[in-house]
């Protein structure tokens, strides 16, 4: 069964400077890709995403692009750096877009989004990982994505210092084991909705 994966990196940095979350969410999109899945990475901050909460804030907004990228994949991943225990200004923007979600439907009655599995990335050198996965967790179940379990993977450095994790010779054995459960579960829930949706709301 062929998927495809998209992900949307909140860093704050304009490609094409290096940045952590991108390294990390690349190792998420290699792992997808060892179970067949075919990904797309794309930085929020090289497009035009306006405030607001519709699907389409007017002339020259990008966000219609990257929300019809969203519901054309089976799996979606959200990544973003953390920013004083939180994540990005940029992640916030794309879950507020997200919001318009609600009031969108298909013919079955049921959210937009729903069919769509999702997972979190987190990378800093600062503490804020675990709460910043829990808030993207509850944006996204809100807005119809289906989470699985274990979905999420994140590095954060040691306190008090400066090193970044596109700095490391290697990824820690740790952070590649639960890349690679995240990777696992997405692909495994993804499947199992493809053949079985979500029933009619209107039944």
């Amino acid at each position: 069964m062929a998927l495809t994966a998209f992900a949307i990196n909140c860093t704050l940095t304009p490609s094409p400077d290096e940045s952590s979350c991108e390294r990390l969410i690349a190792e998420t999109l290699a792992e997808l890709e060892r179970h067949g899945v075919t990904g797309e990475q794309v930085r929020a901050v090289d497009y035009n995403i306006k405030p607001g909460v519709t699907s389409d804030e007017g002339e020259g907004d990008d966000w219609p692009q990257l929300r019809q990228k969203i519901l054309d994949a089976d799996i979606f991943i959200l990544g973003s750096p953390v920013w004083l225990g939180h994540h990005s200004s940029l992640c916030q923007r794309v879950l507020e877009r997200l919001d318009a979600f609600l009031g969108e439907t298909d013919d079955q009655g049921r959210l937009v989004s729903y069919g769509t599995v999702a997972g979190v990335v987190v990378v800093g050198n600062e503490d804020g990982a675990h709460h910043i996965i829990a808030e993207l967790f509850q944006g996204l179940n809100d807005v119809g994505f289906t989470i699985p379990a274990n979905a999420s993977t994140y590095w954060v450095g040691e306190a008090m210092q400066s090193t970044d994790f596109k700095d490391l010779d290697q990824t820690p054995e740790m952070i590649q084991t639960a890349t690679a459960g995240l990777a696992r579960n997405c692909v495994h829930l993804a499947k199992l909705l493809k053949q079985t949706p979500y029933p009619n709301q209107e039944s």
